[in-house]
């Protein structure tokens, strides 16, 4: 297994505190504000960090599950694993998954930059496809946290 030396960076300053941010990206309340139609989110190591997109599909293909939480700084960090959607079938059923990082930085009381940092790609073809999907994938994904607050 040969780890590439790459990473899709994202950041955004959201105009809300530390506090208001944090609970968006750890709480099943918040991220429905932005990402996903529903999810399963246990903030606790090694609980379940699991966003559903398509909540028709058949279980195991409605999105993130089986993702969990790496490791967590209260209101400062969040890691979780992350698979790839369906239709890269050889890299989600692949044991080996990425990570992302979330970062929180106190700009002031009503301010707060969030950067987000998916990382642990694998040298491959179809690795490269996944990476370009993310790429434009988490993009939007902030985007939509930014407009939610």
């Amino acid at each position: 297994m040969i780890i590439e030396n790459k990473m899709i960076v994202k950041s955004t300053t959201v105009n809300c505190g530390v506090t208001e941010a944090w609970k968006r990206w750890t709480t099943h309340e918040g991220l429905l504000t932005f990402f996903g139609a529903d999810n399963k989110i246990e903030l606790c190591l090694g609980g379940a960090f699991e966003i559903y997109f398509m909540m028709d599909a058949s279980l195991g293909l409605r999105g993130s599950e089986g993702c969990k939480i790496i490791s967590f700084l209260p209101e400062k960090m969040l890691s979780f694993t992350w698979n790839a959607p369906p239709q890269f079938e050889m890299v989600r059923n692949n044991e080996y998954k990425t990570w992302v990082v979330v970062n929180f930085d106190v700009v002031d009381e009503n301010k707060t930059k969030v950067s987000l940092h998916h990382l642990g790609w694998l040298k491959g073809e179809e690795w490269n496809k996944v990476y370009s999907y993310f790429e434009n994938a988490w993009g939007f994904v902030m985007e939509r946290f930014e407009r939610s607050v």
